[in-house]
């Protein structure tokens, strides 16, 4: 068995587009648009797990469906994980865009944000975590994660 991918329900194209590509850094593998069907799904990768060829590690497969649908506020989901270089700067990057930090990183190790369609995204440091610093140390959680 092989891992290939895990798939979210957007609502809006273009505002999860600039989440995970122009924010996250995630890259679109390929893209399949169905008339028939009434949805396009656009496969994503991180730079680090892509090969030449496209795949190397699973991917993330945003689902949209061009009729309107209500998802609820997807906490049923759960979680994607990345791990990040430097979360203190990953974090100042994403704050910087206007995306809320909804649980900072105050122990250098973990943080969570959300996507438009409130997927709940965790940002996990690549190796040690990184000693405290402000003002993520004293920075309190924000709405829900």
């Amino acid at each position: 068995m092989h891992y290939l991918h895990t798939m979210i329900r957007i609502r809006d194209l273009d505002a999860s587009l600039a989440f995970f590509c122009d924010h996250l850094g995630l890259r679109e593998v390929r893209r399949m648009e169905s008339a028939r069907g009434r949805f396009t799904l656009i496969f994503l990768g991180a730079p680090d797990d892509l090969s030449g060829d496209g795949q190397t590690s699973p991917l993330v497969e945003l689902t949209y469906n061009w009729d309107t649908e209500d998802y609820g506020s997807a906490r049923n989901f759960g979680h994607l994980a990345f791990e990040v270089d430097d979360i203190y700067a990953t974090c100042a990057r994403l704050a910087a865009a206007g995306i809320t930090i909804n649980r900072p990183p105050r122990d250098g190790h973990m943080a969570f944000v959300r996507s438009p369609d409130l997927i709940s995204i965790e940002l996990l440091q690549k190796g040690e975590a990184l000693a405290p610093a402000e003002p993520w140390a004293s920075m309190a959680n924000t709405g829900v994660w």
